[in-house]
């Protein structure tokens, strides 16, 4: 079964715990968490300060997103904080072998994100000693874009090679997913959907949930 993990980026930050609570309510299988520096992305968001107090409130998993240059420095104190998964950028890191290995002794599962103007072929020698893919739908920065068409063709791409390897990695989408497109994400090979805008900007959670397992044909 999909799994959906909205980003608390796009939820009302005034009252954050209601949020965490209301979306755990509607479904949710764990929770996107998008850490920006405003250097590796033109945006600002938080720090493990946040994580730490989320992780107090929040009964499912944490999906921790480092958007962020030089990673390794923030690593230990985001998994100190709470981070159950955490995901670093190809991107981000000169030594990415060293990031993902440290993510994974430090008993956290580890993630490997790209953008969308990365090629997929560039995983191919890291992605046997990653949990999970987070394969970028939209330039990261900023949430409420269109998902870019191409991620379909990536998308595809990446789950032949994790199934050509033999592998367990999972596959996350986010960036522009809605409950209009989510069927078709998934059939091109997602495991995870993260919404960001058009989970906490629908009004009314528990229906774009219902919505999302009516487009699979759960309801």
């Amino acid at each position: 079964m999909i799994r959906i993990s909205p980003s608390l980026l796009s939820a009302d930050f005034s009252r954050l715990a209601e949020e965490v609570r209301a979306a755990e309510e509607a479904g949710a299988a764990m929770l996107h968490v998008d850490v920006m520096d405003g250097h590796f992305v033109p945006n600002i968001t938080i720090g493990p300060v946040v994580v730490e107090a989320l992780k107090k409130v929040a009964k499912v998993p944490l999906d921790v997103h480092l958007m962020i240059s030089d990673p390794d420095r923030y690593i230990p104190d985001f998994i100190k904080a709470g981070a159950d998964i955490l995901t670093v950028h190809l991107e981000a890191t000169a030594h990415l072998h060293r990031s993902v290995q440290s993510i994974r002794e430090r008993g956290v599962r580890a993630g490997v994100s790209i953008n969308p103007a990365t090629p997929v072929r560039l995983l191919e020698d890291i992605i046997q000693d990653t949990d999970m893919v987070l394969l970028m739908s939209v330039n990261p920065g900023f949430g409420g874009q269109d998902f870019i068409p191409y991620s379909l063709t990536k998308l595809r791409q990446l789950k032949k090679l994790i199934s050509d390897r033999g592998l367990k990695t999972e596959i996350e989408v986010d960036g522009g997913v809605k409950p209009e497109n989510a069927r078709e994400v998934a059939d091109a090979g997602a495991d995870i959907l993260v919404m960001g805008s058009a989970f906490f900007k629908s009004g009314d959670y528990r229906a774009t949930m219902e919505k999302i397992r009516r487009a699979f044909g759960d309801a």
